[in-house]
């Protein structure tokens, strides 16, 4: 069961987004899965914009959570994030929180591992060769703005910035990616694993590789019967657990990770040899599929005092 802990003050942006009527119901209807608006405008005989509004402020509240899917056209499909919600009425000492939050464009790993089909793809064009895995060590790499390979990984390092005597509450990462099929395949699954600082956290199954209809970003050379754009995916660790999208996928905490104990983080993105679906990966950067971002990592961190 997904729980919110709330104090007092928290709890207030909260209870005004549940004191509405619709957006109860938008929440019950959640509990079945996710729903797209036109669902949630039909289930509770709604305008569409009503239904968007509310959907909105459920949002932004983090009660919820929106992303974009491939579908019938580019679609936005709500989930909701948590079963229960706790207030705590006690006085609790004051804890000073702060964010890091650090980008990486996609062409900015330090190791990797590919197995054709594999490629680098500028803003401009092709970076070397496709399906040369030698491709991926030219020094061009750096300005890579999608990425793609069979199967093996690729890693990143971010900077280490945690404050000493802080402690780290929450890490979490934010990527565009999805499968890698021939041209494109819409259905054509791959367990996506992701390690952080060497220990693996889970993998998520994308549906398939997207393509047919141009990425809002992607350039116009690009041509549409190859991969177009990705799913925007959120991996955050803390200390109930390992999550993707708000769903728990593995009992890994942030303290096995040992952050304080390296001068950087790393984080691998790939496809295991022995995955149950082996399809491949494609990596957008902030000019390449649907969403204006590298790789992003934010750290929440905290001290008492």
């Amino acid at each position: 069961m997904r729980t919110l802990q709330l104090t007092l003050q928290e709890a207030l942006e909260v209870s005004k987004a549940l004191a509405n009527e619709n957006r109860m119901e938008i929440i019950r209807q959640l509990t079945s899965g996710p729903k797209n608006v036109n669902d949630i405008s039909e289930l509770l005989k709604i305008p569409f914009s009503t239904a968007a509004a509310n959907i909105k402020i459920l949002e932004n509240a983090g009660l919820i959570t929106t992303e974009i899917v491939p579908g019938r056209g580019n679609q936005k499909v709500s989930s909701k994030r948590y079963d229960r919600i706790i207030i705590d009425l006690e006085e609790q000492t004051p804890i000073l929180e702060d964010i890091i939050t650090y980008e990486l464009e996609i062409g900015e790993y330090v190791n990797c591992e590919v197995e054709p089909t594999c490629g680098l793809l500028s803003e401009e064009g092709i970076i070397h060769i496709i399906d040369d895995p030698r491709s991926f060590f030219e020094p061009d790499r750096r300005k890579a703005q999608l990425v793609w390979f069979r199967s093996g990984f690729i890693e990143y390092h971010f900077p280490n910035r945690i404050p000493y005597g802080t402690s780290v509450d929450e890490l979490s990462f934010t990527v565009e990616l999805c499968s890698e099929a021939p041209y494109y395949n819409e259905d054509w699954p791959s367990d996506i694993t992701c390690w952080i600082n060497e220990t693996e956290i889970g993998f998520w199954t994308s549906p398939g590789d997207f393509g047919g209809e141009r990425g809002f970003l992607t350039p116009s050379w690009w041509e549409t019967h190859n991969t177009q754009y990705g799913v925007l995916k959120y991996w955050k660790i803390n200390r109930e657990g390992s999550f993707i999208d708000g769903v728990k996928i593995s009992s890994i905490t942030i303290d096995e990770l040992l952050l304080q104990e390296k001068p950087f983080i790393s984080l691998k993105l790939g496809v295991k040899q022995d995955a149950n679906n082996q399809g491949g990966i494609n990596l957008f950067g902030s000019k390449f599929g649907n969403y204006e971002q590298g790789i992003i990592m934010k750290i929440n961190y905290s001290q008492i005092k």
